[in-house]
């Protein structure tokens, strides 16, 4: 799978919570300064290209829908962020996160807690 830039994983996320939207619903979710129509309706056709959107045609335009469901690029996302700054190493991940942003165990214990419940 390949990686988006910013620009492309920003429309994705709008594109995953609409499920399917013309590029004016795509700009309408998007924060102020607003993009140009232009600039979104070419992110669009970039990511139709790299197989992460299709449309089909309603009157004289498009809606454009996912075909790679978020789930699956957040998977492949974390797997490159773990493979490059961790040598492959959840724990070295989980450890750094935990020093880097002050976690005890108490609160990594309730996060184990918490998955473990939405597993079951």
């Amino acid at each position: 799978m390949k990686q988006l830039t910013k620009a492309e994983e920003e429309v994705m996320q709008f594109l995953w919570k609409l499920e399917k939207a013309n590029v004016a619903s795509i700009i309408d979710e998007l924060p102020e300064p607003k993009p140009a129509y232009n600039t979104v309706s070419t992110i669009v056709r970039i990511l139709e290209d790299k197989g992460f959107v299709n449309h089909e045609k309603v009157g004289k335009g498009h809606l454009y829908y996912p075909l790679i469901e978020k789930s699956d690029y957040s998977n492949q996302s974390i797997n490159k962020l773990v493979d490059g700054y961790f040598q492959g190493s959840f724990k070295s991940m989980v450890s750094f996160f935990m020093k880097k942003n002050d976690i005890g165990l108490t609160e990594l214990e309730s996060i184990m807690k918490q998955i473990k419940e939405e597993e079951e």
